[in-house]
């Protein structure tokens, strides 16, 4: 199926156009009203927990808003057939766990165990597995029963990219309705409905949410939002996407989700790279340092918008353009996949440049250095000139 046929089908999709509209209304109406029961119910983001951006006070369970407009649309327009009544069963859950850490704060451990736990329903309660690996020149390959613990891992892993993400005014949101609009693309080339429709009514939830939390932020979708979010990126991925015997089926999803990936992986190593705890709070996701070189919040989540954007459009070149279509290479789609490819590693070599996560030392090293812009006003800092002292201090407002 063509990118235009996909698009059709979508369009011509009803029950996708009225769950984007119901969704939309939704979320729109219903947020203002949770804003104005968080305080009442605990549910402020004080800035006391981990680091934080904003300086004063903010409701932060908007999350409840953006569930309940995902689950209550789809009820109304998605048949409850096959893996959907488990999948949501499993997003008012994990929606759950993340309410009571908005409010009352949970342990990171036991948060985990809650979303591995709530994993299992669409999993083992629905059978919602990945079954094959289609991998190039290898060819498709079942992976049995090791798929059941590949998909709950794959469904923690992305609540918990969503959640660490969800720093700063719409930044989260805007990540998730580019993640979820490509999904929706996706899906309906495969011929996946359903999951089409379900990606669309996520994609108009987080839309709507935006209008709210743009900055200045009148509110945050908290915990509650991001692990359900996340939870439904995850399950809709692997319904819509993983199930599919294509090659392009085991890259996509990555490649859509990539900037949360390589956020979380880059903080993670660095907190291992000075021996702290992996799950700890710091200052050095790519928001944070996009912020201190002297970025405002919109400029912020812009770039990174754009950045998730263009590897997730390149992600959609792959599919309505494949190197290999039918097993065979076609020169003119490899052309486009291959400088497509190059337009996707400069931007992210010029963004993690800029965010000196890459330096220039390393550049010349792979004899890159030419392709690295210049950073106006901005020393490189070394291990020697005290990056650790650096570390020490960002870490240490808590």
């Amino acid at each position: 199926m063509s990118f235009t046929d996909a698009v059709d089908a979508l369009a011509s999709n009803e029950a996708f156009l009225w769950g984007f509209v119901c969704a939309a209304a939704i979320v729109l109406v219903l947020t203002p009203l949770v804003g104005w029961l968080a305080p009442r119910i605990g549910g402020l983001d004080l800035g006391d927990d981990r680091p934080r951006i904003h300086t004063h006070a903010i409701p932060r369970i908007g999350g409840i808003a953006i569930v309940l407009g995902i689950i209550i649309s789809a009820l109304l327009v998605i048949d409850l057939e096959g893996p959907y009544p488990a999948i949501l069963i499993g997003t008012g859950a994990i929606a759950v766990v993340g309410v009571a850490d908005d409010i009352w704060g949970i342990s990171p451990w036991a948060k985990l165990a809650a979303v591995v736990a709530v994993s299992l329903i669409p999993v083992i309660g629905a059978d919602l597995t990945f079954r094959h690996i289609t991998l190039p020149l290898i060819g498709d390959h079942d992976v049995g029963w090791i798929g059941y613990p590949l998909t709950v891992l794959w469904i923690v892993l992305v609540a918990n990219l969503i959640n660490l993400i969800d720093g700063m005014d719409s930044l989260a949101a805007g990540i998730v309705a580019i993640a979820s609009a490509s999904f929706a693309l996706l899906a309906a080339s495969w011929g996946r409905a359903d999951a089409a429709v379900l990606a669309g009514i996520i994609c108009a939830a987080t839309l709507a949410f935006l209008w709210h939390n743009y900055h200045p932020a009148k509110i945050f979708m908290g915990d509650s939002g991001a692990l359900a979010l996340g939870f439904l990126l995850a399950t809709v991925s692997v319904e819509g996407v993983l199930k599919t015997a294509a090659t392009i089926a085991l890259v996509a999803p990555m490649l859509v989700i990539a900037v949360p990936i390589l956020d979380t992986s880059f903080v993670v190593l660095k907190r291992l790279k000075y021996r702290r705890p992996a799950w700890g709070a710091d200052h050095n996701h790519f928001y944070h340092r996009f912020m201190r070189i002297g970025y405002s919040q919109r400029r912020t989540a812009a770039y990174l918008h754009v950045w998730a954007g263009l590897v997730a459009a390149y992600a959609l070149l792959l599919r309505f353009l494949p190197p290999r279509p039918g097993g065979e290479i076609d020169v003119s789609n490899a052309a486009i996949a291959a400088a497509g490819a190059l337009a996707v590693l400069l931007t992210s070599v010029w963004m993690v440049y800029n965010l000196e996560i890459i330096k220039a030392r390393h550049l010349e090293a792979l004899g890159l250095r030419r392709f690295a812009p210049p950073v106006d006003g901005a020393s490189e800092l070394t291990e020697e000139d005290g990056e650790e002292p650096l570390e020490r201090a960002l870490t240490a407002h808590r």
